[in-house]
């Protein structure tokens, strides 16, 4: 009985292990934004569906994160003024300004080196979506079989939302990396610590009650 309890205990630690490392795992891929009042707002749409308005900005980043919730904003703080001083209004087209930032080394696909962080104004038709936009002035594009963008301006040459078994942090290229942590946000222990540390203490609990009951029982 001790044996397996034991054996129970062996399968808890590893279980939680496992479920450490799962949430570890993140994705690779371009994050699309728009800028609301100075501020970035993931976009809740995809960029073959939306249609955005004259004087518009919009972003796309590339990095690796877990979803929308802790995905890296592009950065800078170009506005629509500054990024389409060049580029005059006319009539029966709009403008809409592009941040497109290609992330980190830290964030790049193995052997990828990623561009400098840009801007550019494309000027297009009234109705075209930002995946016609971005095509005017970030080509070439690639998307997968279910419309997902993959690469902007080639970059990255290959590869497509693929999973990161080792998470990396989104980070700016000045800042120093974070340490590692078993903490949740909050700076407590993460919950599945916690659950497991509660399993193994309760069977090894199990464990000494039933070695006790074993020889009261010989007596």
């Amino acid at each position: 009985m001790i044996r397996r309890v034991a054996l129970l205990a062996l399968a808890a630690l590893l279980l939680v292990a496992t479920a450490g490392q799962a949430q570890a795992a993140g994705y690779r891929y371009w994050s699309f934004w728009d800028r609301d009042g100075g501020q970035w707002v993931y976009a809740t749409q995809g960029p073959s569906t939306a249609r955005p308005s004259d004087g518009d900005v919009q972003g796309f980043r590339f990095s690796v994160s877990e979803d929308s919730g802790d995905a890296a904003q592009p950065r800078g703080t170009a506005d629509f003024t500054s990024i389409c001083a060049k580029t005059p209004a006319k009539d029966g087209s709009k403008r809409v300004a592009l941040v497109l930032d290609f992330g980190t080394a830290a964030d790049a696909p193995s052997g990828e080196t990623p561009p400098p962080p840009r801007t550019a104004c494309a000027r297009v038709s009234p109705d075209a979506t930002t995946a016609d936009t971005l095509a005017t002035v970030a080509d070439p594009l690639r998307y997968n079989t279910n419309a997902l963008l993959c690469a902007i301006g080639d970059y990255p040459k290959s590869g497509c939302g693929e999973q990161v078994s080792d998470k990396q942090q989104p980070r700016n290229e000045s800042a120093p990396p974070e340490e590692a942590t078993t903490a949740d946000d909050d700076g407590g222990p993460s919950v599945g610590l916690i659950a497991g540390a509660a399993a193994i203490a309760a069977l090894a609990t199990a464990a000494t009650w039933q070695a006790r009951r074993r020889r009261n029982a010989t007596r």
